[in-house]
């Protein structure tokens, strides 16, 4: 029988750090799915505050067995999210959660107890 693969705890966050449970260093900015995490580099897809998140920074994430998402806009909310990326994700019927950083940290930690939930967390503005 397959073992569940679950989604990493955050088990510390302040501005510009992110602690994961299982990894030994800090993130800026992390996905986190089922099975792991890695640094959010905004430069793998040309990711800027405005227009904000985009289908290719989530689709790692789907790609990873994540049904449920969480993305943080950081602690101000000064990163958006494109339309296009919340439309997609609507009509693939991926349960979507979009807030501010503290907030999705909380609710992605708990959501994890559960579902197989991957975030897109921004640990500063």
């Amino acid at each position: 029988m397959a073992q569940e693969l679950h989604s990493p705890r955050v088990t510390h966050l302040s501005w510009g750090r992110l602690e994961i449970e299982g990894e030994d260093r800090a993130f800026k900015d992390a996905k986190l799915f089922p099975g792991g995490a890695r640094d959010w580099d905004w430069n793998e897809t040309g990711t800027r505050h405005e227009p904000g998140i985009q289908l290719a920074d989530v689709e790692e994430l789907l790609a990873h067995g994540a049904t449920v998402v969480v993305l943080s806009k950081g602690f101000h909310e000064q990163l958006r999210v494109m339309e296009e990326t919340l439309r997609t994700l609507q009509n693939r019927g991926i349960t979507l959660h979009v807030m501010d950083t503290e907030e999705a940290v909380r609710l992605y930690n708990e959501i994890g107890e559960t579902e197989k939930v991957g975030a897109l967390m921004h640990s500063t503005c």
